[in-house]
C-alpha cells in the first residue's frame, strides 16, 4: 500500500514539474514587426503569420543569451517585434515585445518586456535570419 502512495505522489509531482517546465515554451503563432525608418518614426505594423518564418524565428529568439540586467540604449530600436504566444487553446495569447537593435559586427542586442528576460544578446547566424525575415 505504501508504494502504491509513494507511486501517486511522485506521479502527480513529475506532472506538476513537467506542466511548470511547459509554462515558458508555448507555441509562437504570430510577430508583428515595427521597423524604423529613416526620420526615426515607427512604420506600421507587417504582421507574419506564415509557418515557416514562425519556424525560422521562433528557432532565431530561442538562441538568444540573456542576461537579467537593465541597460539603457543610445538610439532607438531599429525594429520592435511583438511577439505571440499560445499555450493553451481555452487562453488568451501571450504576448512578448522586443526592441532589437543590429549592431555594426554583425550581431544583435534585444530588450525584452519580459520580466525574466530583460536584456539580451544574439549571435551573427541568428541575428542574420532575423535580418532576412523581418526587415524584408
Amino acid at each position: 500500500m505504501r508504494k502504491i502512495i509513494n507511486f501517486t505522489f511522485l506521479f502527480a509531482f513529475m506532472l506538476l514539474l513537467v506542466g511548470c517546465m511547459g509554462e515558458d515554451t508555448g507555441q509562437l503563432t504570430r510577430v508583428d514587426v515595427q521597423k524604423n525608418d529613416a526620420e526615426e518614426k515607427y512604420e506600421e505594423a507587417l504582421m507574419i503569420t506564415d509557418n515557416e518564418s514562425i519556424e525560422l524565428l521562433s528557432e532565431a529568439f530561442k538562441q538568444i543569451k540573456w542576461d537579467n540586467r537593465m541597460v539603457k540604449m543610445a538610439r532607438k530600436p531599429d525594429l520592435i517585434a511583438t511577439l505571440f504566444y499560445t499555450f493553451d487553446e481555452n487562453m488568451p495569447e501571450r504576448i512578448v515585445e522586443y526592441e532589437i537593435w543590429f549592431n555594426e559586427n554583425g550581431t544583435a542586442t534585444i530588450i525584452s518586456n519580459n520580466e525574466n528576460k530583460s536584456y539580451g544578446e544574439l549571435d551573427k547566424e541568428s541575428a542574420k535570419t532575423l535580418i532576412n525575415i523581418l526587415l524584408k
